[in-house]
């Protein structure tokens, strides 16, 4: 008797410890805890029950299954896509595009798998729309085809549950051939400027130089200013140059009998 005591107590014993593990087991399925950036889609038998969370979430074990979705902004690389733009210049272009989920159910039941697809209709987008832009429009508007690639693929995985925030081009690579042709433009472009800025400055100065002798004809006495004015910024320098200044009205008298003998041989040779 003492022995099947024993034996009752232990198979006791045992049952205990089978229905606290079957508890437990009951207990880790039929309990979840959500983050708050964490939505769990919850399916019961098959059909679609909603969305939970964040916080505890009670299944009904083996009958609901929960599938977690991360809220939070994902962040994917485009793999570099070669295209041709549209003055028929190769390519080769890469982008960042950056979104997250704003609808669970949708991100669950409307597609397969959302991260897969919202990489490929970019790099298929990303072709397209280098194929409609030109060089220049490229290198030099890069927010313009950004919005327009964030539109269009937005226009896509909007169904899906997702809303793309931002689609980055990163880098446009180049053949070389074109990279010498620009580096070629540019250069002609420069030296363009430095000649109109030469020419605008030779003008300006020819124009000074037509005031001031309008202003010296006018005032004889100020060529002989200048002519002091020179000498004395000469002579600041260290030099041994010596100079003698001799005033231009001795040399008046020899000017106007030159001036005269010319209008001479003028009147000889009318007559």
């Amino acid at each position: 008797m003492n022995f099947m005591n024993l034996i009752f107590t232990l198979l006791d014993t045992a049952t205990l410890v089978l229905l606290v593990i079957l508890l437990l087991v009951v207990l880790t399925q039929a309990f979840r805890i959500l983050r708050e950036y964490q939505r769990g889609v919850i399916f019961r038998l098959g059909n679609l029950v909603g969305a939970k969370g964040p916080g505890l979430i009670y299944l009904i074990p083996w009958v609901d299954r929960m599938v977690r979705m991360d809220l939070r902004v994902v962040t994917i690389d485009v793999p570099k896509q070669e295209a041709m733009t549209r003055d028929n210049v190769p390519v080769t272009v890469d982008a960042v595009v950056y979104f997250h989920v704003v609808d669970p159910v949708a991100a669950v039941v409307k597609v397969e798998n959302y991260l897969k697809a919202a990489s490929l209709i970019a790099q298929t987008t990303l072709r397209s729309v280098m194929g409609q832009a030109e060089l220049d429009e490229l290198l030099a508007h890069r927010d313009k085809i950004n919005h327009i690639l964030q539109e269009i693929i937005d226009r896509h995985t909007v169904p899906w549950g997702v809303k793309v925030t931002a689609v980055e081009v990163r880098d446009v690579v180049l053949p070389e051939d074109m990279k010498r042709a620009m580096a070629k433009q540019a250069e002609s472009e420069r030296e363009r400027r430095a000649k109109i800025i030469n020419s605008e400055g030779e003008f300006q100065a020819a124009e000074k130089l037509v005031q001031a002798a309008g202003m010296i004809s006018a005032e004889p006495i100020a060529l002989q200013l200048r002519f002091l004015q020179t000498m004395r910024e000469i002579s600041s320098e260290h030099n041994t140059t010596t100079f003698l200044p001799v005033p231009i009205d001795l040399f008046s008298p020899f000017l106007k009998k030159a001036g005269d003998g010319d209008l001479e041989k003028a009147a000889f040779h009318r007559v």
